[in-house]
């Protein structure tokens, strides 16, 4: 029935070496080419994403450290103007206070004149007062 028969397991050997050989030629060397130029764009790109990535974070720390600097210089310039301001207010308050002073004193002048004068006139008036007051004790 069934026989082995050498030349023709020769020819499937044969056949079947040639078979490798195309398919290796034909199919698996450009396939494992295509596999390792992917994993190599693969990797470069990966690559890339880091360091854009960590340019990107130094960028970002930069961005940081410029809007920190420029806060703390408002904030200076800030406290600058307001110490400016209340040196004006004070100078202000000072000038006006001193104004105030100065008023105060010219109606205190005033005011003392006024009362010398009030009592000089009821000085003067001091023997009319008597001498009605003596009239119209002697009246009754």
């Amino acid at each position: 029935m069934l026989d082995i028969q050498p030349s023709l397991m020769l020819f499937v050997f044969v056949i079947f070496i040639t078979l490798l050989f195309l398919l290796n030629q034909i199919l698996y060397k450009p396939l494992i080419a295509f596999m390792d130029e992917r994993t190599g764009s693969i990797a470069k790109d990966l690559e890339t994403s880091k360091k854009l990535t960590s340019n990107s974070n130094e960028m970002q720390a930069k961005a940081q450290q410029i809007i920190n600097e420029a806060k703390a210089e408002a904030a200076s310039i800030r406290q600058k103007a307001i110490d400016e301001a209340k040196l004006v207010a004070a100078s202000k308050i000072e000038a006006k206070q001193k104004e105030l002073e100065m008023s105060y004193e010219k109606f205190v002048k005033a005011l003392e004149q006024d009362k010398e004068s009030l009592k000089e006139a009821i000085l003067a008036e001091v023997p009319k007062f008597r001498d009605a007051i003596k009239t119209k004790l002697s009246k009754l």
